[in-house]
């Protein structure tokens, strides 16, 4: 790597060691925490260093700026390096394998990890997140996965950590994108803690008052440091909406009939604005994500990510990704057109297609997850 290369690469991770605690920051605020490729290389990096580290006791992960801990991929990075790819060499799966990797090492890691979800967490955010011993939000946080907007499914593991919610909250969230507040998170399993997000200024401070000759348990003494008030999680705004929600996507059998049920029913505000963001996606990669949330429901963390992979394999190389990202942010004309446009014309054996893997199951990139 040159040197100007790594430069960039070393500064887009911060990481430092306060007392016994390894504090990695994603440190990228102007573009909101997004995740490049060296970015996943260097937390993997981290990781292997502090498990391998007996002075290193844990690992707090948090977001530069005020603003965001992480939004997910470059988006725009990974649809130039598709579009860039002339020789079909598929250069930008491997992102994704890298990323799948570390976020299923978090999950399985063996000191605990903190993750700090002051402001905006998406995508990518919520897979470095969600593995976590120790998940804190703030009043600032909203967490969503919004990749059916872009043609995409809600991937990093989400067809498994988001089986934590009730079915039909997890269909709501995954199919439309919807954004949960902090004390949301904590009512549906996203969260351990919602803590005021003045209390997470003074985090270096905090760690270096950990006593680590007290009994308890490195996780217990992490929480102690950095949970020191907590916001009422029963102010839940999405409480609000769950009978609406249950009647709309806990019985239905298809992402199709969803939103058919909300065009056809009584119209309330919600009832339309829900109809409008599921109309604004791919019908394809809807009903796909609905058929891959109930299928993740009933399997291990680690077929989830396969799952997954195959699934953004076929979506970035023939399916509505490239589209996505064009119509919603590099041309922005917010007209995608999607392949097919309607559920009308979408061929059940389509959707089948895209939760079909492209690879035998001894030659899949993540063969080894879970081994």
């Amino acid at each position: 790597m040159d040197t100007e290369n790594r430069i960039k690469y070393e500064r887009e991770i911060d990481f430092e060691v306060i007392n016994r605690v390894a504090v990695v920051t994603l440190n990228r605020p102007r573009a909101l925490n997004a995740l490049s490729h060296e970015m996943v290389r260097r937390v993997t990096d981290v990781l292997e260093l502090c498990r391998h580290e007996e002075n290193i006791a844990g690992i707090v992960f948090r977001g530069a700026g005020d603003k965001a801990f992480c939004v997910g991929g470059d988006v725009r990075a990974l649809y130039e390096s598709v579009c860039s790819d002339r020789t079909l060499n598929e250069a930008w799966l491997q992102f994704f394998i890298d990323e799948y990797r570390l976020d299923y090492a978090i999950h399985h890691f063996e000191k605990p990890i903190v993750a700090l979800m002051d402001g905006i967490v998406m995508g990518g955010g919520m897979g470095l997140a969600q593995g976590a011993a120790l998940r804190i939000v703030t009043e600032r946080t909203r967490l969503a996965m919004p990749e059916t907007r872009i043609g995409m499914v809600p991937d990093v593991g989400a067809t498994y950590f988001m089986r934590v919610m009730p079915l039909e909250i997890e269909l709501y969230a995954g199919l439309t994108g919807a954004s949960l507040t902090g004390p949301d998170a904590v009512a549906y399993g996203f969260a351990d803690f919602c803590v005021p997000s003045t209390d997470l200024r003074n985090v270096g401070q905090y760690l270096e008052s950990v006593d680590w000759s007290a009994s308890l348990s490195a996780k217990n003494l992490l929480r102690d440091a950095l949970v020191r008030t907590t916001t009422d999680p029963t102010e839940a705004p999405l409480k609000a909406h769950s009978a609406k929600i249950r009647s709309h996507f806990g019985m239905a059998s298809s992402a199709q009939s969803i939103v058919a049920g909300l065009h056809n029913g009584e119209q309330t505000v919600w009832s339309t604005a829900t109809h409008e963001a599921l109309a604004k996606c791919s019908p394809c990669m809807l009903e796909v994500t609905y058929r891959a949330l109930r299928m993740g429901r009933d399997m291990s963390l680690a077929d989830c990510f396969r799952m997954e992979l195959g699934i953004v394999h076929r979506t970035i190389s023939e399916g509505d990704f490239l589209e996505g990202v064009r119509a919603l942010i590099v041309d922005k004309d917010h007209r995608p057109r999607w392949r097919p446009a309607s559920f009308a014309k979408l061929d059940s054996a389509r959707v089948t297609h895209f939760l079909t893997s492209p690879w035998k199951q001894d030659q899949h990139p993540l063969a080894e997850l879970g081994v």
